[in-house]
């Protein structure tokens, strides 16, 4: 499953394995609530996700808890500060269960490329690279349009109508329970799900758990 992700899109088989080599690629297995990386430390490696998956959160230090994002399987996580020489980690990297990660260490590949030493392979890998950085750090700048709106309500509908511009349909599964949906759109719990109430009583939506319709979707 793996060896089609972003990251080794267009490369042949003898190709991924020299990337394996090259950077230094190597499996854990976490057990839920461990942290894989944490706030303030360094790293020179990113992780893709090959089981279960991690949460992105934010934990300042009077406690208070942001959840960021969910990544899957065959999703990345830490490849902005593996690629930043000596920038701390602003975030905390938690199981969200059992999950098993394959780590790359993406921090020595800009250092160890030059014009002169670029083979194809590595030029894959270099581009690949940049696209996946790129998706990563448009799907956290979306999320301050969930979070702009004043209103719960807003808030909510800002959330719902992006996931249904990206499904392109009006059914479609959060990756969220309620509480990490609270965390998300940063709202309390019982405020998204007295709110989510009245949408379903208004015939704007309906839900069962974590599966959404949207009753006034126009595709």
């Amino acid at each position: 499953m793996w060896r089609e992700t972003a990251i080794f899109q267009g490369m042949g088989e003898v190709e991924v394995k020299a990337a394996l080599r090259l950077l230094q690629s190597r499996e854990r297995e976490f057990v839920k609530g461990e942290i894989l990386l944490r706030t303030g430390e360094i790293t020179t490696e990113m992780g893709l996700v090959l089981e279960g998956s991690v949460t992105i959160e934010s934990n300042d230090i009077w406690g208070n808890r942001t959840l960021l994002n969910i990544v899957g399987e065959g999703e990345f996580f830490g490849e902005s500060y593996a690629l930043l020489k000596d920038e701390p980690m602003l975030v905390d990297v938690r199981a969200n269960g059992s999950c098993r990660v394959l780590f790359l260490k993406v921090g020595s590949l800009l250092q160890s490329c030059n014009a002169e030493n670029v083979d194809a392979g590595t030029f894959k890998l270099l581009k690949n690279l940049l696209a996946v950085t790129a998706h990563k750090n448009l799907h956290l700048s979306v999320r301050s349009f969930h979070t702009a709106p004043k209103t719960v309500r807003g808030r909510i509908m800002a959330y719902l109508n992006m996931l249904s511009l990206k499904k392109r349909t009006g059914e479609f599964d959060i990756p969220f329970n309620r509480q990490q949906m609270a965390d998300y759109l940063n709202l309390d719990r019982s405020a998204l799900s007295k709110e989510l109430g009245k949408m379903r009583d208004e015939g704007i939506i309906r839900f069962h758990k974590n599966h959404f319709i949207i009753c006034t979707f126009r595709g």
